[in-house]
């Protein structure tokens, strides 16, 4: 008996998991994404650690994505490494699956360029545009996305709406001035609808920081 219920409970978690949210989407895809985006969001804090020690930031941004470099080549070569391996390869998207997975090492880049090269509150604007915009847009995209937008690759209208907006707030907490807002959401949303795959995580910053910087 209790062998079947044990069947059976597996059966309906498998179900619900595999279980289509969208067009495109299952709730496994949804949870996947849900994790790979929660990171993204949490590089929201790296300017407040950066506004404290800049260099010790640095240090350690590049400390870890060093150590996770070497993971993934393990990874690769059958040798796993606890909890880092597993949490990547949970990670993965159906693209990656079997490959080295690009996205921490371009998301850590694109944090470490945007905060050496310009100030402290265009670099905040920049890294807050990468973290809310990309990884609200992609969420958005996985839940909502019907309406797809011709020549880039499977992005949706509702996903870059969603990126405007989270762009837009962000970007106003900081400039304080809702033109310069709007203009830095457009051209982040313009740039997320472009398929970069995870190259995005570079120019995004580092192009709204550019932006940002400019701004009267």
């Amino acid at each position: 008996i209790l062998i079947h219920m044990k069947g059976a409970i597996m059966g309906i978690i498998s179900d619900f998991r595999y279980r289509k949210i969208s067009q495109t989407s299952t709730v496994e895809d949804l949870l996947k994404e849900f994790f790979r985006k929660s990171i993204h969001i949490c590089a929201s804090f790296v300017p407040l650690f950066a506004a404290w020690n800049l260099p010790y930031t640095v240090m350690a941004l590049s400390s870890v994505v060093a150590l996770y470099i070497i993971s993934e080549y393990l990874r690769i070569s059958g040798i796993s490494i606890p909890v880092i391996s597993r949490v990547t390869a949970y990670a993965a998207r159906r693209r990656d699956e079997g490959r080295f997975i690009l996205g921490p090492v371009t998301l850590t880049l694109g944090i470490v360029i945007t905060l050496m090269i310009f100030p402290q509150d265009a670099a905040r604007v920049g890294i807050c545009a990468l973290a809310f915009g990309d990884g609200i847009a992609s969420l958005a995209g996985k839940l909502f996305g019907r309406i797809k937008i011709p020549y880039t690759c499977g992005k949706t209208l509702e996903g870059s709406l969603a990126c405007f907006i989270a762009v837009y707030a962000s970007s106003l907490a900081i400039v304080r001035d809702p033109l310069s807002a709007l203009l830095l959401a457009f051209v982040a949303m313009c740039i997320e609808m472009i398929p970069l795959k995870d190259y995005d995580n570079v120019l995004i910053p580092i192009a709204i920081a550019a932006v940002a910087y400019l701004l009267p």
